[in-house]
This record gives structure tokens, sequence and C-alpha cells, in this order.
């Protein structure tokens, strides 16, 4: 079963995923913040990764530059999934390596549509 970890501070939103994914048969770790997140990829490796950016402590642009670039979590695609939609958001996020920058509100086919993609 494919894994996915989310890495959101928001419960409500967290919730949402987590329903989309496992009516969609994915396995989901969740955290809380970006250092939680970070933890976690590093203990589970999971398939791939949905990262809010705005979160307290560590960023999810943080986050996301640390899984990419950390030697035993670079090869675990990260999608960022974040309210902030300006290019400047989008590009910044890509340079951090994430593999894709969708915006809130999610629209569950895209969100399962990228996954699979990324997969690839």
């Amino acid at each position: 079963m494919t894994t996915v970890l989310v890495i959101d501070d928001s419960p409500s939103e967290m919730a949402k995923f987590r329903d989309m994914l496992a009516k969609n048969n994915f396995q989901v770790l969740e955290a809380s913040n970006g250092e939680e997140g970070c933890a976690m990829a590093l203990a589970h490796l999971p398939d791939v990764i949905l990262m809010d950016v705005v979160m307290p402590e560590m960023n999810g642009f943080q986050a996301t530059r640390k899984i990419t670039r950390g030697k035993t979590t670079a090869h675990i695609p990260v999608v960022i999934i974040s309210t902030k939609n300006q290019e400047t958001d989008r590009v910044w996020g890509k340079r951090q390596g994430a593999k894709e920058y969708l915006t809130k509100p999610i629209n569950e086919a895209e969100l399962m549509h990228i996954i699979r993609t990324v997969l690839e």
C-alpha cells in the first residue's frame, strides 16, 4: 500500500486529506508541523509527502528543503499544498525541491492525479 505523509497544522485540513487519501486506498501518516514532519519522513520513508507551507516554527518551504536535500529522504517526492497562491510562492516551492505545488482548497481528483504522477 502506498504511504502518504501529510504535514499540515490545521486539524480540519488534516481531516480532509485523511478522508480523501483513505478513500483512495492510501495509508496516511500525519504530522502537525515541519519539524515533526521531517522526523517522520526520516523514520517512515513514505512514498510521497503532502506539505503545507504556513506552519509554526519550521515552515513548509524549510521542511521541503530539509527533506529533499537529506541523504535518506531526497528520493521522496514532496507536493506542496498551500493557501499561498502567488507565482513567487510556486517558484520558491519548486526551488526548495517540491515536485508539484497545488493551492487550497484542493480538488480530490486533481490531488489523486498529482500523487500518481509524482510516484511514476
